[in-house]
């Protein structure tokens, strides 16, 4: 089954319903949709417009301005390096260059089996640990290839 097919419309009509009549209703409504079903299907935004009185390309054009907005269902582990100037100074490329190589996928990017997807950051507020990561909410420092390795290998053992 496509991803496209699965994702919940009874949810996205709710969330349009729920919120079409408050102040910028098109953002929040963009943004609950993305927190309830973890991403903003392409096939919702036609729903969305209806349910707003606004044109499809008006909708579109706002969900694929803002880059946060997911339009593919999300992978089941996220991880996010900093690539900010302290991280980048402590060692940040040559980690980014171990994590690129060991997931096979590039920043902005998610793995085939959508277990693994890498977001680059620029900033996690955590430079006097630098280089930070997060992985899946959880913020690590000081992270080297092998701290990545590690916590990599717990997931996968889950």
């Amino acid at each position: 089954m496509d991803s496209a097919e699965t994702w919940n419309k009874d949810a996205v009509a709710a969330i349009v319903a729920a919120l079409k009549d408050a102040p910028g209703a098109l953002l929040r409504i963009l943004r609950r949709v993305q927190d309830d079903l973890g991403w903003v299907p392409p096939p919702a935004l036609p729903m969305i417009a209806h349910g707003l009185n606004l044109s499809r390309a008006e909708v579109h054009g706002v969900a694929s301005f803002y880059h946060d907005f997911r339009h593919t269902p999300p992978a089941r582990n996220v991880i996010r390096l900093c690539r900010a100037e302290s991280c980048q100074a402590l060692g940040a490329e040559a980690l980014a260059r171990h994590v690129r190589s060991r997931l096979g996928v590039g920043f902005g990017g998610t793995t085939a089996d959508r277990s693994f997807a890498l977001e680059a950051v620029y900033c996690l507020g955590n430079c006097a640990c630098s280089p930070a990561g997060v992985i899946n909410g959880h913020l690590l420092g000081r992270l080297t290839p092998e701290a990545f390795d590690d916590a990599l290998e717990s997931l996968v053992r889950r």
